[in-house]
Order: C-alpha cells, then sequence, then structure tokens
C-alpha cells in the first residue's frame, strides 16, 4: 500500500487553493498584520505589505509590456526584490524564471536565450555579466541592490522602478492551476541547463507534500535559493499553509543554528547533500538542543542522519524529489526504515523500476526509476524549447529520472546512484553513492566524489575523491583502511585524490565528469602501487 501522508491531499485543490494569486489574496485579507517574511537585513513584510509590494511590482511589469503567459527573469539572491518579482508576476499571470546567481558567459546566455523574456529584475553587481553575452530578447532591466550600471541596447532602470502605481493595474482572470508559474533550469552536470515546466498544481503539489506538515504557527527557514525547487517550493508551501517564511543568503555550516535560534526557524527548507555530514561534523555543543527546529527533511535514511537528527532534537522525514516531479517517495516523522532507504511510494503517485528497454526489473534488482501522477499536472509537463529531450525523459508516458534504485519486498524504495555515475568493476556493480557515504564518515573528510576511471585489465577502477575538513589533512593510505571493512572489498577505491574542494555545478551538484576527465592524475595515491591489499 502506499503511504498516505497525513498532511497530503492528492486530489486536485481548487483554483483559489493552489493558485498564488487567490492565495495571497486571501492571507492578506484574512491576517494583513501578520508576520510573513523575515528579510537578512532584519526588515520584515505582513501579508498585507506583501501584496502591496507584490500590486505595485506587477503594475510595473504590465507598464512593461509583460501579459499573461510572458516570462520574467530574476538574477539576484533571495531577498525582497527577488520575491517581488515572483510574486508579481504570478498576479498577472506570467512566468517566474529565477536564473542561477553563479551563471555566467555561456551559461547565463543559454538561460536568458532559453527564457525569452523581454523585462529581468537584477542584482546590480551581478548586471555586468549582461555585457558579456548576447541578451537575446531582454529590452529591459531593473537593476536592485546598487547603482543601475550602463548596458548598451538595454533599458536599465533603478530599483525604485518596482513601485508602480497599482491603482492603473489591470489583473484580468485568475490564471488556472494548470497554467504555468515558473521555468526553473536544472543542474547542467553534462550539458546545457534545462528549463523545466512547472505549472501552479505542480508547484502547490511539491510544496504541499514536502513541506506541507507546515502550520500557520511555523516558521521556514528558506537556506535552499529560489532557483532551487526546495527553495520555491519552501515558500509556496507556506503560502498555501499561512506559514512565515525567513530568507536566507544561503547555507552556511557556521552560521546554520544561529539563524535557526535568531528567526525562530521551526522548520527549513531542507538539508541536502552534504549539508547535514557538515553541520554533524561541528564540534559538540552544550547547547546543541536548545534550539526551535521542531521538523527536517533528510535523505536518506542512513544511521548517520538519525544520528544528526537525535544529537540536534528535530523530527525527520526521509523522501525523494527531483525538480521535474513532486516528492514520489516519502515518510512519516522518524519512521523505521531498511539502511540507507528513501521511503516507500506515496499516494497520488505510480512507479516502477525498468531497465533499459521500460521492462520492469524483478523486485531487489536495480533499475532506472520512473514516475507518473494520479492527478494531472502534479508533476512538469517538460523542458522549455526542447522537445527532443522532452520526448526522451517523458518517454512511453512515464517520466525517467535518470536515477537507479531498487525496491524491497516490503516496498521500500533505495537510491543507488544517478545512472551516469554508476560504477561497474570486475563484474560487480559499485554505487558511487555508497562508496561516498562511506568517505564521509571519515572524521577528516569533509566532502567526497566517487568516479570511475579506467583499469589496467577491464572495467573500471573506483578512485574517491576527497576535500579535507578545515584545519586536517586526509592521509589516503590511512582512509582506505578506514573504508575497507565498512563496505564489500569489490568497493574499497584503489585511487584516492585529495583536492581543496570539488568542482560543482552552480547548484552545488559536483561535476563528476571533470573529475573523469582528468582520471588518475600524478598526486592521486594508488593503493595497489603502496601495498595495501584488500581481500574478499
Amino acid at each position: 500500500m502506499p503511504f498516505h501522508p497525513p498532511w497530503f491531499d492528492p486530489r486536485m485543490p481548487t483554483r483559489d487553493d493552489g493558485v498564488l494569486r487567490p492565495l495571497l489574496e486571501r492571507r492578506a485579507r484574512e491576517t494583513p498584520g501578520r508576520r510573513f517574511v523575515q528579510f537578512t537585513d532584519g526588515k520584515s513584510w505582513t501579508w498585507g505589505e506583501t501584496l502591496i509590494a507584490a500590486r505595485r511590482t506587477a503594475a510595473t511589469l504590465q507598464k512593461l509590456g509583460v501579459a499573461r503567459g510572458d516570462r520574467v527573469l530574476a538574477f539576484a539572491p533571495a531577498g525582497a526584490a527577488l520575491l517581488r518579482a515572483w510574486f508579481g508576476a504570478n498576479l498577472l499571470g506570467a512566468v517566474f524564471v529565477p536564473v542561477n546567481t553563479a551563471y555566467r558567459g555561456g551559461i547565463l546566455a543559454h538561460a536568458i536565450a532559453n527564457a525569452g523574456a523581454t523585462v529581468l529584475v537584477g542584482h546590480a553587481p551581478l548586471l555586468e555579466r549582461l555585457g558579456e553575452i548576447s541578451a537575446a530578447k531582454l529590452k529591459t532591466v531593473i537593476a536592485i541592490g546598487g547603482p543601475p550600471p550602463v548596458l548598451p541596447g538595454l533599458d536599465v532602470l533603478p530599483e525604485s522602478a518596482l513601485d508602480g502605481d497599482d491603482a492603473a493595474l489591470d489583473l484580468g482572470p485568475v490564471p488556472e492551476l494548470w497554467e504555468e508559474q515558473s521555468i526553473i533550469f536544472t543542474s547542467g552536470t553534462t550539458g546545457p541547463s534545462k528549463g523545466v515546466l512547472s505549472s501552479y498544481m505542480h508547484l502547490y503539489t511539491t510544496a504541499t507534500q514536502t513541506y506541507g506538515y507546515a502550520t500557520a504557527d511555523d516558521t521556514i527557514l528558506v537556506n535552499l535559493p529560489m532557483f532551487h525547487v526546495g527553495g520555491t517550493g519552501a515558500v509556496y508551501a507556506a503560502l498555501v499553509r499561512g506559514a512565515g517564511i525567513a530568507l536566507s543568503d544561503g547555507f552556511s555550516a557556521g552560521a546554520f543554528w544561529d539563524q535557526i535560534r535568531a528567526t525562530g526557524a521551526t522548520m527549513c527548507a531542507g538539508l541536502i547533500g552534504v549539508m547535514a555530514a557538515f553541520l554533524m561534523k561541528a564540534p559538540p555543543r552544550p547547547d546543541d538542543m536548545d534550539n526551535p527546529l521542531r521538523a527536517c527533511s533528510l535523505n536518506p535514511a542512513t544511521d548517520f542522519m538519525i544520528a544528526f537528527a537525535k544529537r540536534f532534537g528535530f523530527n525527520w522525514r526521509a523522501g525523494y524529489n527531483m525538480t521535474e516531479i513532486s516528492c514520489p517517495i516519502s515518510t512519516d516523522f522518524n519512521p523505521v526504515l531498511p539502511p540507507g532507504s528513501c521511503g516507500p511510494q506515496r499516494s497520488g503517485v505510480e512507479l516502477r523500476i525498468v531497465d533499459a528497454n521500460d521492462i520492469e526489473v524483478p523486485t531487489g534488482e536495480v533499475g532506472e526509476l520512473i514516475v507518473r501522477t494520479d492527478t494531472p499536472w502534479a508533476m512538469s509537463h517538460g523542458y522549455n524549447n526542447d522537445p527532443v529531450a522532452t520526448a526522451q525523459a517523458w518517454r512511453n508516458g512515464w517520466f525517467h529520472t535518470g536515477d537507479a534504485f531498487r525496491r524491497d519486498a516490503n516496498g521500500f524504495y533505495t537510491f543507488v546512484d544517478r545512472l551516469k555515475d554508476a560504477i561497474r568493476r570486475r563484474g560487480e556493480n559499485v554505487s558511487s553513492f555508497e562508496v561516498e557515504t562511506e568517505a564521509v564518515a571519515h572524521p577528516d573528510v569533509q566532502d567526497a566524489a566517487a568516479v570511475a576511471v579506467p583499469a589496467d585489465e577491464s572495467e573500471d577502477e573506483i578512485m574517491i575523491v576527497v576535500t579535507p575538513r578545515p584545519g586536517r589533512s586526509v592521509d589516503p593510505a590511512e582512509l582506505v583502511r578506514f573504508m575497507a571493512p565498512r563496505m564489500a572489498y569489490f568497493m574499497v577505491p584503489r585511487y584516492v585524490r585529495v583536492l581543496p574542494e570539488l568542482p560543482r555545478t552552480p547548484t552545488a551538484k559536483v561535476r563528476k565528469h571533470e573529475l573523469r576527465a582528468e582520471g588518475v592524475t600524478a598526486d592521486t595515491f594508488d593503493r595497489v602501487k603502496a601495498g595495501i591489499k584488500i581481500g574478499r
């Protein structure tokens, strides 16, 4: 039986319950003086003030020619202007397109051209990058957070331009649940980023499944950026549930708990990737449990994650999601799961694990996870201006995640690896994720990435690339000896490379293709040459 989260209703909501404009108008009407958002500069907005700011921004956008269905680019860190761009665009029925603030050069040009927008709201210090690329269809840029730069060929307006005359605003009909509300770009680890089309129904489903346990008494620390589905989903969950948010300017292991305490945050947008590992490796403090955090999502359910939640005293839940889908695997709080599991299938979705020909594999075997929903529009409906990628991902009526999973006899799903990152060594399939998990368990290791490198005999050898914790160093031989008793013999890396930091995409995913391309470098440790033998 699929798991049915008590906070999630898989049925299609009404337009008034799922679309941003009526939701925001209702919050402002019913609780106008209640605080909605706290900013990093100490300022805040009530629901009433949020609606006024959104309406004034919508008036400006409308005067600049933005209409229903048009795209509005946003190129700025989390803050008031970014929120205004999003909410103002959606009030008009326009589409919010947040661009990763790390983008520049070709990847920035690709995102701007793909969106096809004529208006961009951007952080002034970032806008100089527009002068280095083609502006495609852009006509107007509103510079926030500093003096407007000179950008030849573009009309650049100051931040004050966001305060339009909302008395002249003509919003027109309320958008429908199936209309597009945003385009979020994927990480682009191996090629150009794809623009994921997201309807109001898609974002509503993602938000209420991932953060639906929020109540009007909660404050969510949004520590993931708005160009990440975790950031937009957390904000939308607050809008749906009437909760408050505290916008962070990014994740910092050193500042995280101070932010939680200072804002009174009872939830956070998520601790993805190595975030929890960074926090867990901080020296224990007497006040570790003295914090208001009551709940957070952690993935997957490893002993490490469970120990982390117990140390800091909050409820945790597991799950699995990506930008295109809507958290199809989910748990309740503090579940009992097989080690490493993400949980069971939730209600409202269908899941299969298939081979390369979309034929379902037997229980316990590894294959690709594919997904579809029971409710229309509850996941992405394609990639913007990319029909080939859309057809490939949604072939045979199912969305193909590109992730390798296995399902046990009890219906629990375990993430194995990204298909393109899986390693095959001497007839055995190896999960790079599992190798990385054991490497990061070493007290001197901050971060890790496992990749395949060519072997002398056949197939692959395994290389683990690690970064040391601040103030420490990693001894490759000692790391190999640490990992050997913790995994199957065929999983133990032959090569260890130590780097100051791992190459990452602008959304913080490791660029493993770069590490694979560099291969075994002169500074790479080889345990075979060092005489370390690993037996069966």
